[in-house]
């Protein structure tokens, strides 16, 4: 695995944990907590704001990696389990790749076996 691949699962694994939903909580009230103190300023409410645009910004790449990685894993462990089997249609194996027209025509398919089984 690639550098990035690594930071990436290890951010993921830390930010998933419930120490970091405590931390983001606890961020949140603090936050909310010294608005008095900054009377409801709008930099008050700007460095929460930037705050999770950043955040926000940044998460939306690293769920696009964890989940495009997963996803990929996913494809592999079912395309090995649809080439072992055998009377399984191979095709299929590749039906990620496929046009939507011929999922829906391969969906059709085997609806149309499932309900004659």
């Amino acid at each position: 695995m690639n550098a990035f691949g690594r930071l990436a699962r290890a951010v993921e694994q830390a930010v998933g944990s419930p120490y970091a939903t405590a931390a983001s909580i606890l961020v949140v009230v603090v936050w909310a907590a010294t608005g008095p103190l900054f009377g409801w300023s709008d930099t008050w409410q700007l460095v929460i704001n930037t705050g999770t645009t950043i955040v926000t910004f940044l998460m939306v790449f690293l769920i696009q990696s964890t989940q495009s990685r997963d996803t990929q894993a996913l494809h592999l462990k079912l395309d090995e389990l649809i080439r072992v089997t055998g009377p399984a249609r191979n095709r299929l194996i590749l039906a990620e790749e496929a046009e939507q027209t011929d999922l829906d025509a391969m969906r059709s398919e085997l609806q149309g076996v499932a309900r004659q089984e």
